[in-house]
């Protein structure tokens, strides 16, 4: 079948084309290539963490979200004082800044990828599961030179890739990090996925995986239980559908508080004509600025709505045009002012989430992100199988650790999106990168339908972000039109180089006569294919 992906490597990308060549669709290569992830992007993603999928089929108009994000543990287990938890905390160095993490098992929050991705296969797939396990068990069994941008991210974390002796044993067998190009190999990890293309999800609800990592958690102060396991179930939502200019943009609801905003983002930005001013001027920046200050301020009334208020209902409020209203009024007196608006401070967040974009030949479309926070710093025994970190994620948890009721869904930044244009898709984009994935996203997608660039263009051109009130504005923007903004009151900090920090935007797209066309974000070492 013929088709389109762009993915965090060439390795991803190569194993969904496989499944298209082999007749497959799109679901098949997005859940293909997503294992592969798992392996050849290893320094950002892990089998053990959790995602959110956005599916779109064209033949009957229908689109729906598969929310696998992880629960918060500890269904029938007693609660733990702090000090018998393993829960201990690192500091990483990004450079421009330092962040902490914690991690060991008490930072293991319910896994939900195999149940996501294996669910998404059954009912939107055509190929068998162990033929969509094939491209990723023959790479566990072989290895891979490791690609530079996940040695990079390796060396980035060496708190937590070096932390246990199975984990140097992956990441640290000479001694040191494992470098660019240097063989890749992860013990037990090909025996764990010739079972699971066997017994499917069953394996990490009850069967060897979920017994391993249940024992594993007993002995050494985690909080998942084998409950956890037992009654984690992926979720199928509808999505957020928003009108913008002529086009339709697709979001995710809820646990996807990044497809909540970015909803209210782009619904603010449709209320100006930003193609009015030159992209990257003064004013085009100004915009850029003030939107999405508008978000963080209007973000606490999400966070803190009533929870007992249907989803639906509360989504329905916050993006009615009488709540938009006042932060239109606010940008409009901001814009053609001289003083900055204010912001609501966000809390930080990691950059390890990989995201990948598919489009086939009959127009089905998938949009999917997964993460494992930075990884928990240690390996299952004999299961090659590494957990995420998602309770240790201090943006995850605004209100402490722990402090969440077990069984319930973590709120995720993810927000895999879709844009149709006359009910046939048009655009599909998605981010790592926490609280950028929405400044990502928004920038992209403004590129693309206010200034009509070419997909690499919109892609790849610079971007920027508000941090703690400052505009992080990366390198390739005009110094002279910085300057002006600065002089109009706007704190500015000017990045030298492009970065990860900035998201990993790798998308899809389709042209209204059947063109297909792919865009990898070269901030993450992006590979884009198309039959």
């Amino acid at each position: 079948m013929h088709g389109v992906i762009a993915a965090g490597g060439p390795e991803t990308v190569a194993a969904g084309m496989t499944m298209l060549k082999q007749g497959g669709n799109a679901v098949d290569a997005a859940v293909a290539a997503t294992f592969v992830s798992f392996i050849a992007e290893i320094g950002v993603v892990h089998l053990g963490g959790s995602g959110m999928a956005h599916i779109y089929d064209p033949q009957d108009g229908r689109s729906v979200v598969y929310d696998f994000f992880s629960n918060t543990p500890g269904l029938s287990r007693k609660s733990k004082d702090q000090s018998e938890m393993d829960f201990p905390k690192v500091t990483v160095d990004f450079g421009e800044t330092t962040q902490d993490f914690h991690l060991g098992r008490a930072s293991v929050a319910v896994p939900g990828n195999i149940s996501g991705l294996c669910l998404m296969a059954k009912e939107y797939g055509r190929l068998p599961l162990p033929t969509l396990l094939q491209p990723a068990i023959d790479l566990a069994r072989e290895g891979l030179p490791i690609a530079p941008f996940q040695a990079q991210t390796c060396e980035l974390l060496a708190p937590l890739y070096t932390h246990t002796a199975g984990m140097r044993e992956i990441f640290a067998r000479h001694g040191r990090i494992i470098q660019a190009g240097e063989q890749l190999f992860i013990p037990n990890l090909t025996r764990t996925l010739l079972e699971l293309a066997e017994q499917g999800p069953a394996l990490i609800r009850n069967g060897r995986l979920a017994q391993a990592i249940v024992a594993d958690q007993a002995a050494n102060g985690g909080l998942l239980t084998a409950l956890d396991l037992d009654f984690y179930r992926a979720k199928k939502l509808p999505s957020i559908h928003l009108p913008y200019r002529e086009y339709e943009i697709l979001l995710p609801p809820r646990s996807s508080t990044g497809g909540v905003l970015t909803a209210f983002t782009m619904k603010l930005l449709a209320r100006f004509k930003i193609s009015q001013w030159k992209h990257g001027s003064a004013m085009h920046l100004k915009v850029l600025y003030e939107t999405m200050a508008a978000t963080t301020r209007a973000r606490p009334y999400w966070d803190n709505r009533d929870e007992d208020i249907p989803i639906e209902e509360s989504i329905s409020r916050f993006l009615d045009d009488s709540f938009v209203d006042q932060y239109e009024q606010e940008m409009r007196d901001a814009l053609y002012g001289l003083r900055a608006s204010t912001i609501a401070p966000e809390p930080k967040g990691a950059s390890n989430t990989s995201h990948l974009s598919v489009i086939d030949g009959q127009g089905m479309t998938v949009s999917l992100t997964t993460t494992a926070g930075e990884s928990a710093g240690y390996v299952v025994p004999d299961t090659g199988f590494i957990p995420n970190n998602m309770m240790g994620e201090e943006d995850l948890h605004p209100h402490g650790f722990h402090t969440r009721q077990p069984g319930r869904r973590i709120p995720t930044m993810m927000a895999p999106t879709i844009v149709l244009f006359n009910n046939q898709p048009r655009v599909v984009v998605g981010s790592g990168g926490s609280v950028r994935i929405r400044s990502a996203i928004m920038q992209v997608l403004s590129n693309l339908l206010d200034f009509h660039m070419g997909l690499n263009n919109a892609v790849n051109a610079a971007r920027v972000h508000i941090e703690d009130g400052v505009l992080q504005c990366e390198a390739g923007y005009d110094p002279l039109a910085v300057d002006e903004l600065e002089s109009m009151g706007y704190p500015v900090n000017r990045w030298q180089t492009r970065s990860i920090y900035f998201g990993g935007a790798h998308s899809v797209s389709r042209t209204p006569d059947g063109r297909l066309f792919g865009a990898g974000d070269s901030r993450r070492g992006g590979a884009t294919a198309v039959i």
